[in-house]
């Protein structure tokens, strides 16, 4: 999960790339980086860290440009976070820099590949990376001095033959203009949106339309499985379909967790999908648990809120607000170790002991993926002298591993996985949990768009709509991301050994 951008104007973009990257922070804390183009040459800063953190005034001024593009980058075990920092940029032909959102399921056929027949050298463990160089071979096999749209979506054509997984695509051809692809499944998000300026019209491109909404462009619509634009330096947009066989198969976790509920992905309003998630989840509550003595009905900050709304209204029991967050605490969820995702949650959310003390309290979250967070939780509830502690969950339980761009590789980590509801609800110390069934969930996000025919919920599943997912490629995800743990624990050890002979 990460965040792309990508804006053509008629003035400066850096500070609209910055703002858009700020906006869409929540895709990932790990790195962020923007190339700008002026006509003449690249400018480029990228770094790891906070958007806030990586651009410093001298970086801004230095941005500069009418066309750009940039990215916010989500953790994956194992990766130094500098030099997996985005865009990458690979200087034949022409010069291109792009950033990309998701995973490719065959990035190690895909290098070998690269190296052996294109004739490209793959610097980092990055897909990213090699991905952008697929699309410069495909993009240099059309064989024109000057580039247009036909041979931009050519070269897209030849990325989707060729790469397979979950992917959405900003990228940019020195002088000449802005291009976007999504895979042929949809399963991340990409949308565009445009703008009138006296100047002339200005187009941007990015994951999520509130980026665009903040920025004062008109969203036009969600980029189609398998569809291209390209927006030439001159403000002209052309769009296509560059996929044999698209198949509509969106993400269903954007719409659980990952997107800001003030997004609309795929014609959607997150934030009413998770209002009828909560809707929904009551309605279970009320035919499962109809005995249940419940007090006080408390959100998990943030995203479980809108959620919890329809559940106290259904239920006609009291609204409470059980913990105040602490929002200079990133995303636990998203943090790149379970060492630090599970100090992060004490300093990030505190009780009100008050709102606990001799009641029976139910616990609303969004999802439980690993259980970390759940259970403090649970214990901080305990603590401040709640009776009784049930949970409800507005996702089913989360039992595989997501291959397409969300860091859940290892189907172990899971609390849920091969674990029914009560052996998941004695690890994290709650009296009754309840989950929200998948057919409610997945009728839930579909009303607000019925031509979506399917979702991909194979963290739900195990059913990876893409195909080609073997039990050695996921035992292979395993194997690396244990490799990547016992490193980071070595290099844990590395600094307290030497901050202790420093003393």
């Amino acid at each position: 999960m990460c965040a792309i951008v990508g804006i053509v104007a008629r003035s400066p973009v850096n500070q609209d790339l910055y703002d858009a990257l700020t906006v869409m922070q929540h895709r990932g804390q790990d790195a962020a980086g923007i190339v700008t183009w002026d006509g003449e040459r690249l400018h480029q800063r990228k770094d790891a860290g906070l958007v806030r953190d990586v651009f410093r005034t001298r970086h801004m001024l230095a941005l500069q440009g009418t066309m750009g593009i940039g990215h916010v980058r989500y953790p994956t075990a194992g990766m130094d976070s500098s030099a997996e920092a985005q865009p990458f940029y690979v200087n034949s032909p022409y010069g291109i820099t792009l950033t990309h959102n998701g995973n490719l399921v065959n990035a190690d056929a895909l290098k070998l590949e690269v190296f052996r027949d294109d004739r490209r050298h793959v610097n980092t463990d990055s897909d990213s990376e090699i991905l952008l160089n697929v699309f410069a071979h495909e993009l240099n096999r059309q064989g024109s001095l000057r580039i247009d749209e036909n041979d931009v979506f050519a070269a897209v054509a030849g990325v989707h033959a060729r790469c397979l997984g979950g992917y959405a695509v900003v990228g940019m051809i020195n002088g000449c203009g802005v291009f976007a692809f999504r895979d042929p499944w949809a399963i991340r998000p990409v949308c565009f949106g445009g703008r009138e300026t006296p100047g002339g019209p200005e187009y941007m491109v990015a994951s999520e339309s509130v980026a665009l909404d903040v920025l004062g462009f008109d969203l036009v619509r969600d980029l189609e499985p398998g569809e291209a634009i390209y927006i030439d330096a001159l403000g002209n947009v052309f769009t296509r379909q560059c996929a044999e066989s698209p198949d509509y198969s969106p993400c269903i976790f954007e719409y659980v967790y990952l997107a800001r509920p003030d997004s609309i992905i795929d014609d959607v309003s997150v934030y009413k999908a998770r209002l009828r998630l909560g809707e929904r989840l009551a309605d279970k509550i009320i035919r499962e648990w109809p005995d249940l003595n419940i007090d006080v009905v408390i959100p998990i900050p943030d995203t479980s809120r809108t959620a919890c709304l329809p559940v106290q209204y259904k239920l006609g029991i009291k609204h409470r607000e059980g913990f105040i967050k602490n929002r200079y605490i990133g995303r636990t969820f998203i943090m790149p170790g379970q060492e630090q995702r599970e100090r992060s949650v004490r300093y990030k959310l505190n009780p009100i002991g008050l709102e606990f003390e001799g009641k029976n309290v139910l616990l609303v979250d969004d999802s439980i993926v690993r259980g970390t967070t759940s259970a403090q939780i649970i214990q901080m509830a305990r603590d401040s002298g709640a009776r009784k502690v049930y949970f409800a969950s507005a996702s089913p339980p989360v039992r595989y591993q997501n291959v397409y761009g969300i860091d859940m590789p290892v189907a172990g980590e899971l609390i849920a996985h091969q674990r029914s509801v009560e052996q998941v609800a004695d690890r994290i110390g709650a009296d009754r949990l309840i989950y929200q069934d998948l057919s409610d969930l997945v009728a839930a996000v579909r009303k607000g768009n019925p031509r979506i025919r399917r979702f991909d919920t194979s963290i739900f599943t195990g059913e990876y709509v893409t195909g080609a997912v073997t039990d050695s490629y996921l035992e292979g995800l395993a194997d690396r991301r244990l490799d990547a743990v016992r490193t980071e624990r070595a290099r844990a050890s590395e600094e307290t050994l030497e901050v202790h002979n420093a003393k």
